[in-house]
């Protein structure tokens, strides 16, 4: 307990909280139940219980009603609908009829299928979970190894951290005051990075050990361009939130709101009937309020290091270290793999950026550069153990496939992000070329 110690310097209050979290996240502790409490304590402690009192009734409203959070639901609307519709089925058809003539060609297919997915849904859950019902069944009547089908659609589903709509990067924009169309257009690059050398791997284990990848009949010419209209609705929505965000005629809100209809209508104009559309409002209600619930919570806990001062403590210490920015940087980016070993991505960005943001500026680096980096290191997160939700995810949907065996085929992608975090990292024109472009 904090209350009652008596700590008369700020700071250690603060550190001390910041022990008690890791501790508790550790223990299996929910983020948002750990970090509003602990924040709780931690302002009763620096400014007693009246101004404490005044800092919950005000905070967390505030910071949940900034317009750009506004985008999360049409984000994840689009996502959960074009599922119900079947738009995912039809996507991974056509990734499938074009591209099984490679090595591995379904499991690439399965990457570029996500990738799809991901550009009209930003979630990375829900994209892992869709794959995990299309893809996997379809990979394992060829003969594919599970621990490739399923390290391939948990991998693929962090792709939706990072291509545009993406709900993490709209977050991050909000915790720095960023801009959300800026970061939205930066991530474009990266994911088709990310996706691409998923591809490679695939290629490469599928060349190494063939039987873990056997060759599939290939489609016809006709077979392959007959799969091409229905993906015009995903291409449509695709288009409208890119050229919204590029050319600022809609705002990403209002680009979101554009791309639902869309989906809304198509999915109508196929014959969906009121129970999946019904479905699909409540899936999204749940996703959003868990958002909206961590940023209430996390809040609280980022508002109580405000006050003990360890935000300014830790970017003058970063400041003096007497090395490289890039080698400082590395030395972060590690911490926050370690870090998202325990913690998930949102829980991760909303406790960590407040203090690392202001060092990482102090140090010369470009915001949005190091919002792409920084969430995918949260993608990374989202494949290793003990945490890994998308892998859990896969497991759940596919209980022939246990967990174990999902996180063995996650490793090799595990190696494919680290080669692409270096590559973002000796490149970062891959991130701000687009953004760039705004100016």
């Amino acid at each position: 307990m904090i209350i009652g110690l008596g700590f008369q310097h700020p700071l250690l209050v603060g550190l001390i909280g910041i022990c008690l979290l890791i501790f508790l996240v550790v223990l299996g502790v929910r983020v948002v139940f750990a970090a509003s409490a602990i924040g709780l304590l931690g302002l009763v402690e620096l400014i007693g219980w009246g101004p404490a009192a005044g800092v919950i009734g005000i905070v967390p409203h505030a910071k949940s009603t900034v317009y750009a959070l506004s985008v999360l639901p049409m984000f994840i609307f689009i996502g959960f609908v074009a599922f119900h519709a079947g738009m995912t089925s039809q996507l991974f058809d056509a990734a499938r009829k074009w591209l099984s003539w490679l090595p591995g060609g379904l499991a690439v297919s399965t990457v570029f299928a996500t990738a799809g997915f991901a550009a009209v849904s930003g979630a990375s859950t829900a994209t892992s979970a869709v794959f995990a019902r299309t893809a996997i069944p379809e990979m394992l009547k060829y003969g594919y190894d599970k621990r490739l089908a399923a390290g391939v659609v948990a991998a693929g589903g962090t792709l939706a951290t990072l291509i545009p709509p993406s709900a993490i990067l709209v977050i991050y924009a909000i915790i720095v005051e960023e801009s959300v169309g800026r970061l939205l257009l930066a991530g474009f690059l990266p994911g088709l990075v990310s996706a691409l050398v998923y591809a490679a791997i695939i290629i490469v284990w599928a060349m190494a050990k063939p039987d873990h990848a056997p060759a599939v009949p290939t489609a016809q010419w006709g077979e392959r361009f007959a799969a091409l209209p229905p993906l015009l609705p995903i291409m449509a929505v695709v288009f409208i939130i890119i050229s919204a965000i590029y050319q600022g005629w809609a705002t990403p809100t209002e680009a979101g709101a554009l791309g639902a209809g869309i989906v809304f209508a198509v999915a109508l104009f196929k014959g969906t009937g009121l129970r999946p559309i019904a479905a699909s409002l409540m899936e999204t209600a749940k996703l959003t309020v868990m958002i909206f619930s961590l940023i209430w919570g996390v809040t609280l806990f980022v508002r109580f290091l405000g006050f003990s001062g360890v935000a300014e403590a830790f970017t003058s210490w970063v400041v003096a270290i007497d090395a490289p920015p890039m080698v400082i940087m590395i030395c972060i980016l590690l911490a926050y793999a370690v870090l998202g070993m325990f913690m998930d991505a949102i829980g991760m960005l909303l406790l960590t950026l407040p203090v690392v943001y202001p060092a990482v500026m102090a140090l010369g680096f470009d915001s949005i550069w190091f919002g792409i980096i920084v969430v995918k290191m949260a993608e990374i997160c989202l494949v290793t153990p003990p945490i890994g939700l998308n892998c859990f995810v896969v497991s759940a949907v596919r209980p022939d496939i246990p967990l174990p065996t999902v996180f063995r085929g996650i490793a090799l992608f595990f190696v494919a992000d680290v080669i692409t975090i270096i590559a973002l990292l000796a490149f970062p024109e891959i991130v701000t070329w687009l953004p760039d472009l705004m100016r």
